[in-house]
């Protein structure tokens, strides 16, 4: 029976390694052809293709086209493991490298987070419910949350509007980007700049001063020449 047992463990491995395998590649070949077309939605007849699998394998290994792109826009896991090694004891200066970490992720596959930012900029596309979805929300509400805690917003300031606030100027600047009226080399400073702004309007008073200096520092960046 031992005998038995320890025969059948190697296999199973191998079955489940070559499906973890599998997938990776359809993950990947999702990821590239959102990046090359330029549309989150796929065609589940080409990813197969792309991926070197029958067509029904990313049916069987995922259950739906659905359930590949929320797969696909996973690295929001990567993203929030990456952060949690910054060492940042300012709940401010958090909220600014959270908000530098994403602009480095958007910059560094432009051509796949084009896509993925036209795909949240338009409502009629279910792909949006994807990527702002409640473990993204709940990531920067506890931002948020940290620094009302610390005193650094103003008291009477609702926290929920904040986010929300931040939220629409991030998208403002991801709008530009997207449509080409600004650069990658502009687009980190001008959403610094329009988060320094908003949050020097909400702090009590004794954490304004270093969020001027990030504001002069911004405008510093975004002038001609600058």
């Amino acid at each position: 029976m031992n005998g038995k047992a320890t025969s059948a463990l190697p296999t199973l491995t191998r079955r489940e390694a070559g499906k973890a395998e599998r997938r990776r590649q359809i993950i990947q070949a999702a990821r590239d052809l959102i990046r090359e077309t330029g549309n989150p939605g796929l065609s589940m007849r080409g990813l197969a293709a792309r991926a070197g699998v029958s067509l029904a394998t990313p049916y069987n290994l995922f259950g739906s086209k659905r359930a590949i792109v929320v797969a696909v826009l996973q690295d929001v896991r990567e993203f929030q493991e990456r952060f949690s090694t910054l060492r940042i004891a300012d709940p401010v200066e958090k909220i600014f490298a959270a908000l530098d970490m994403s602009i480095i992720f958007y910059v560094g596959d432009p051509a796949f987070y084009r896509t993925v930012w036209a795909a949240v900029l338009d409502v009629s596309d279910g792909v949006r419910g994807e990527i702002l979805n409640p473990r993204r929300d709940a990531f920067w509400r506890g931002l948020v949350d940290e620094a009302v805690r610390a005193g650094a917003i103003a008291e009477g300031v609702d926290p929920g509007l904040l986010l929300r606030q931040l939220e629409a100027i991030l998208h403002s600047v991801m709008f530009d980007w997207v449509v080409g009226e600004i650069g990658a080399a502009r687009l980190g400073p001008t959403a610094r700049h329009g988060y320094a702004l908003l949050l020097l309007g909400s702090a009590a008073p004794e954490w304004r001063g270093p969020l001027r200096a990030r504001v002069l520092e911004a405008q510093a960046a975004l002038a001609p020449g600058g």
